[in-house]
């Protein structure tokens, strides 16, 4: 690609150009964001080339000539700097996001793009860290992970080829699913973790002896919450943006709770380890499967 355009360029941005970079597949990469500061470290760390002017001759100019635009910003922002886009939309460009949630950026997509939808190649890539910012921009953050693509009707099969060829460039393996299908599976293993590990260190901090509690949480408190780290704005987003589906996650989470509630109250030491050993056998199997995804892979996923 001669040009992309990044809005946002901190770890998930961020990353995608230095992985880009890396591979030969970009000649110069523009950054676009609210922050002037990030915009010049990242410009600074040599993620960007150029920082993409402001107003609607700034906004032409970042986009004349570009071949793909990822949208790497808050997903609550995705209407706002679509419908920035839309005027200055070339044809022969390529838009797409990296957002953790689809189907509102779907309708997003469609109110501010209009008759241009066909051009926005949704996707999400599975990859990530609790740090943010261009400074936590890694080369190798997509590396055997996967990329979901939730392509429209409407999409040329081009265009859909010229995102995953991007992400394989950065070295992830694609998937294909619906938004709705994206959304269902994502509230139940990405954002309903988030949610209870945001709760649960929210909750100890809140109790008048936290300082003695955090003053002895060890490994295991450390790993389980170390997605809490994560940006709020994001999360926040993320979680108003998947309600209904991440309430579905929520409930059935909730029952399993008071189910064990039951059992830890009746002292009933085969229903506890039952539900204990299950998890570590589901666990042990994810972990293998896992394992042997990451592998380098010769052809994408259909799912």
């Amino acid at each position: 690609m001669n040009k992309i355009v990044i809005f946002g360029v901190g770890l998930i941005g961020g990353s995608f150009a230095r992985a880009l970079k890396k591979a030969g597949a970009v000649r110069t990469v523009v950054g676009m964001g609210r922050s002037q500061a990030s915009l010049e470290r990242a410009r600074e760390l040599g993620i960007i080339d150029v920082i993409g002017g402001s107003g609607e001759a700034g906004m032409a100019e970042a986009l004349a000539g570009a071949d793909l635009v990822l949208l790497a910003a808050p997903v609550a922002q995705t209407e706002r700097i679509l419908a920035a886009i839309a005027p200055h939309l070339q044809p022969g460009t390529v838009v797409s996001d990296a957002g953790s949630t689809k189907s509102d950026v779907v309708e997003s997509a469609r109110r501010a793009l209009g008759g241009k939808v066909a051009q926005f190649v949704p996707g999400h890539p599975i990859a990530g860290r609790e740090t943010n910012g261009p400074d936590a921009a890694i080369d190798h953050l997509y590396v055997g992970k996967k990329t979901v693509l939730t392509a429209l009707a409407e999409n040329a099969d081009a265009d859909i080829e010229r995102v995953a060829a991007a992400w394989r460039a950065c070295g992830a393996v694609i998937h294909r699913l619906t938004p709705q299908e994206h959304d269902k599976v994502f509230a139940a293993v990405s954002h309903l973790p988030h949610l209870l590990a945001f709760a649960l260190v929210d909750d100890i901090a809140n109790k008048p002896h936290a300082d003695l509690l955090f003053q002895y949480a060890a490994s295991g408190f450390r790993d389980f919450t170390r997605i809490a780290g994560s940006s709020p704005e994001m999360w926040r987003d993320i979680s108003l943006a998947n309600q209904p589906a991440l309430l579905t996650e929520l409930d059935a989470y909730l029952a399993q709770l008071t189910r064990m509630r039951a059992s830890l109250a009746a002292c009933d030491g085969v229903a506890i380890e039952g539900v204990y050993s299950t998890a570590q056998h589901a666990r042990q199997q994810w972990i293998e499967a896992i394992e042997a995804a990451e592998a380098p892979q010769a052809q994408d996923k259909a799912e």
